[in-house]
């Protein structure tokens, strides 16, 4: 273990040291391009999975080459033609990521609609298993003020105390109550999944609390293995409802990034949710985001762009996070008091700033500040039918603020509803929106300085298209700019990218994603978690720092072993069982990184293996089998396999 330790800190010092550091892809200098201007069919298959997917799969650069790199992305812009069966099983028991807002609302309650239960201002589930998780909530709410089991109570806070904080008597006795609820689990495991899953439910909320913390995550693992999806889902709403609906989100975002044979779909969708950006963690969003993500990104995603944009408008999940439905025209029938009587807030600016600053125009689009405030006006009564139990958008005519409204130059009469319709369509076929946004996806799929001439080429089919999405991305593949041979991995990846382009390589299995969740939250970028919404970088200055590439490197390594929590993978079926170390690198640079990497890496990694001092050889040991596993994780590691 020591010598691992020793390799990876040598070898991520020994990449930032080298002349060929991640940072140095925006010069371009050490970036292994053909010598002539363009690239060759192999290149050009291999540069449109890296733009165009996650990342290429062991036999996908084969594939698109038989297949015809044109032929394969017109197949990718037509993703319901696309079969993804296995991906559907792979997603079938995340039942949350097919639930309205509505039902994940009812179905794992927040704290505030457990209080509002409890306080009688809504019903009681009267379903069993529901009822038990609403019971559970509160208890686990007025936990603090009415403990119901001193015992169990006891051993949940010794369970819950980190050692610095216990004496030994209480370390004791937290021991005690971790060995009581290992053996209790082991008694379980002896039950069928659905008996077991009964007697978990019908625990005191105290004792099944105290038994929870006191197992181990394998523990945990073990005791619900072979329970079904529901049953597990009930077990995890007795502790933690909303932790449900979160985690099965992002679960399901890794598995379709890994998996979906719709990749470009994947793709956009990634693009489209970080342009509309929404912070997972404030308030109803929680709730909000599973349906945002699936019925307005991915269904618009590869549509029209004023469509997407209406939609994003609409949609719950941002009227919430921007604010805009707590929205009150200063001179409508409802400015001043609510429907509880209580003072309204007014006008609130924030959306209409956001979505001509960060959605449409971008921030030197020709706006003034009187032009949100217009728009602010315009888009007054877009609101939200009780938020925090999943309601939908409403438009409430009381709340809409009456009268001509003039933005950028134009004249909306007053028309409800449809003022702010008109007012986001004719944002979205401005030139200013149309070159910003293509900036935008010229930046994501080509370059982090995407030339200008392209940019222009893409403007000018958005507004001849009225923004199709499809059309002005095949205006970019077509382009010459896109295929220049100074391109061809010239962009860093982002964690995200990365951390799905090691699986897609490796042929990796993730059978817990919350290993992959949990490194994004190390290298800086946790899924849905970015607070502003300017949404996550694209470019490299945004990623590349020593630490964080010393981060992406420990990852590969643990990926490349077999140590990533909640992955399976055997590298090993990727190269013939015998060969020397050296034949080893070098089938497993072709593997993983299409094309091989630079000279100067391949003897980084070499000479890394090869040095006593890191690897743990004496110098009279004889040759040891090459590590597989390490030598994969080196080159996931490499400069190379980090840009795209």
């Amino acid at each position: 273990m020591t010598g691992k330790l020793v390799l990876t800190s040598a070898l991520g010092i020994a990449l930032l040291l080298t002349g060929s550091p991640l940072s140095a892809s925006r010069k371009k200098k050490t970036v292994p391009t053909p010598a002539a201007a363009s690239m060759d069919e192999q290149q050009r298959a291999i540069h449109a999975l890296n733009r165009f997917t996650f990342g290429a799969r062991p036999g996908d650069v084969d594939r698109v080459l038989a297949t015809g790199v044109n032929n394969w992305f017109e197949q990718q812009l037509s993703p319901q033609t696309i079969d993804d069966s296995r991906l559907d099983a792979r997603l079938a028991p995340l039942h949350t990521v097919r639930m309205s807002s509505r039902e994940l609302a009812r179905s794992f309650p927040s704290d505030a609609i457990l209080k509002a239960v409890a306080e009688g201002k809504l019903p009681m589930p009267t379903e069993a298993p529901l009822k038990a998780v609403y019971t559970a909530g509160i208890t686990r709410l007025n936990e603090k003020q009415d403990k119901k089991n001193a015992k169990f109570a006891e051993s949940a806070d010794l369970l819950g105390q980190s050692p610095e904080e216990m004496n030994a008597g209480q370390k004791e006795r937290r021991q005690e109550a971790r060995d009581h609820a290992r053996a209790r689990a082991l008694d379980l495991m002896e039950q069928p999944a659905a008996s077991r899953t009964q007697t978990l439910a019908a625990m005191d909320p105290d004792e099944r609390r105290a038994f929870w913390r006191a197992l181990s995550q394998d523990d945990r693992e073990r005791l619900t293995a072979d329970m079904q999806p529901e049953q597990k889902e009930l077990l995890l709403s007795l502790e933690n409802p909303v932790s449900v609906v979160n985690g099965e989100l992002m679960q399901a975002k890794l598995l379709r990034a890994a998996y979906s044979e719709r990749q470009l779909l994947e793709v956009m969708t990634d693009f489209w949710f970080n342009h509309f950006n929404i912070y997972l963690n404030k308030g109803a969003d929680r709730y909000l985001i599973t349906s945002y993500e699936r019925d307005v990104i991915r269904a618009n995603a590869l549509g029209k762009f004023s469509d997407l944009l209406l939609a994003t408008a609409k949609s719950p999940a941002m009227l919430w996070y921007l604010d805009n439905w707590q929205s009150v025209g200063p001179n409508s029938k409802a400015a001043g008091r609510n429907k509880d009587g209580k003072p309204n807030q007014g006008l609130n600016e924030n959306y209409a700033r956001e979505v001509m600053e960060l959605h449409t125009l971008g921030v030197n689009g020709g706006y003034t500040q009187k032009d949100v405030t217009e728009l602010a006006r315009v888009l007054t009564g877009w609101t939200l039918e009780e938020p925090r139990e999943g309601g939908g958008y409403v438009f409430r005519p009381a709340r809409h603020e009456p009268g001509d409204k003039v933005v950028l130059g134009k004249v909306f009469h007053e028309d409800g509803e449809r003022e702010g319709e008109a007012a986001l369509r004719m944002l979205a076929s401005q030139p200013a929106t149309a070159h910003f946004i293509c900036t935008e996806l010229a930046q994501r799929f080509v370059s982090d300085t995407p030339p200008e001439t392209l940019v222009q080429a893409m403007a000018k089919t958005f507004l001849d298209t009225d923004g199709d999405i499809k059309a002005i991305l095949r205006t970019m593949f077509h382009a010459p700019e896109f295929w220049q041979a100074s391109e061809y991995r010239a962009k860093v990846k982002t964690p995200l990218e990365f951390t799905v382009s090691a699986v897609r390589a490796t042929g990796a299995g993730i059978v817990r994603p919350q290993g992959m969740v949990d490194a994004l939250n190390r290298l800086g970028m946790p899924l849905y978690g970015e607070i502003p919404p300017t949404g996550y970088s694209e470019q490299a200055a945004g990623w590349v720092n020593s630490g964080a590439l010393l981060n992406r490197i420990n990852f590969a390594l643990a990926l490349g072993t077999g140590r990533l929590n909640g992955v399976q993978v055997d590298v090993s079926k990727l190269v013939p069982a015998a060969g020397d170390a050296a034949q080893t690198q070098s089938l497993l640079e072709q593997k993983l990184v299409a094309g091989g990497v630079s000279a100067q890496t391949h003897e980084t990694i070499a000479h890394q293996q090869s040095t006593p001092a890191v690897s743990g050889r004496k110098l009279d040991d004889p040759p040891r089998p090459p590590n597989t596993g390490a030598l994969a994780g080196l080159i996931l590691g490499s400069p190379e396999f980090q840009r795209r």
